[in-house]
C-alpha cells in the first residue's frame, strides 16, 4: 500500500525527535567557588596547586576569582589590573621578605549565593616572609578568610558569608542541587588544576544514541518483511 511507504521516514523522524529531546534535557553542572590563578607571561593560567601549598616568589602576581564554573577549562579568570609594578610599586623590598601582588575578583551578581552581593574587585600587595604561602599572603591583606574542615578556601575578605564549593545546576547562580563532595569541591576550589564532574548516570548522548539504533533497527526489520511479502 502506498501509505505504508512513509513508515521508514517516520522511524527516522522519531529517532531525530529522541535525539533532540535528549539533548534538551542535558544540564550543565557547576560549582560555586574561589578559583586560583598564576600570572604567566601576561596571561592567567589556572594554578596547579592550592594556595596553602603554593609559595610564590618576590615579584609574582596571583589572582583569585569567585564564580560558578563547570571545570578548570571554563573557569572565569580574574578581571582588572594584573601588573606587579602597578600593584606593588609603592611597597619597597625588604631583606628576608617578598612582595606578592594579589588580584581579588569577587565575581558577578549572577554567580553570587542567594541574598549576597559581591564586593568590588580589588588588588593588594602582600609583603610576607620569603617562605610564605599564597594563603599566608592572603591572610596578610584580605582577612577574614574562611576554610572548611578539609582546608578548602571558602571565603576571602568574608565573602561569601556562607557556602563552600557547593554544586549548582548550571552556569550562573542557578539552583543549588546539593553540597559538593570533598572530591568535587576540593578539585576546583583548591586550584589543583583538576576538576571532577559528577554524573548521575549514562550520558544523554549515549542514551539517545541507543534509542536511535533501536528505532532504525526496527525500521530495517519492517522493510525486510515488507519485501518478502511483496
Amino acid at each position: 500500500m502506498p501509505a505504508l511507504s512513509v513508515l521508514p521516514a517516520l522511524f527516522v523522524a522519531a529517532a531525530l525527535l529522541l535525539v533532540t529531546a535528549g539533548a534538551g534535557t542535558a544540564q550543565a553542572v557547576g560549582y560555586r567557588y574561589w578559583s586560583f590563578w598564576d600570572r604567566d607571561g601576561g596571561r592567567w593560567t589556572y594554578a596547579t596547586e592550592g594556595p596553602s601549598t603554593a609559595r610564590p616568589g618576590d615579584g609574582e602576581v596571583q589572582g583569585m576569582r569567585f564564580a560558578v564554573s563547570e571545570d578548570s577549562q571554563n573557569a572565569a579568570q580574574p578581571r582588572g589590573t594584573a601588573d606587579f609594578a602597578a600593584i606593588c610599586g609603592s611597597t619597597p623590598a625588604r631583606h628576608g621578605q617578598k612582595r606578592v601582588a594579589l588580584v581579588l575578583d569577587f565575581g558577578t551578581k549572577a554567580d553570587a549565593p542567594a541574598g549576597e552581593t559581591p564586593p568590588a574587585a580589588r588588588t593588594a600587595c602582600a609583603r610576607v616572609p620569603s617562605d610564605a604561602t599564597t594563603a599566608e599572603a592572603l591572610a596578610a591583606v584580605a582577612k577574614p578568610l574562611r576554610y572548611d574542615a578539609n582546608a578548602l578556601l571558602c571565603a576571602i575578605a568574608g565573602y561569601p558569608a556562607k557556602g563552600c564549593g557547593e554544586q549548582v545546576s548550571g552556569k550562573g547562580a542557578g539552583e543549588v542541587s546539593g553540597k559538593g563532595s570533598d572530591a568535587g569541591a576540593e578539585s576546583p576550589g583548591a586550584g589543583t588544576g583538576t576538576s571532577e564532574k559528577k554524573d548521575g548516570g549514562p550520558s544523554v548522548g549515549l542514551v539517545a544514541g541507543g534509542a536511535v539504533v533501536v528505532v532504525l533497527a526496527g525500521a530495517a526489520v519492517w522493510q525486510a518483511r515488507r519485501r518478502r511479502n511483496a
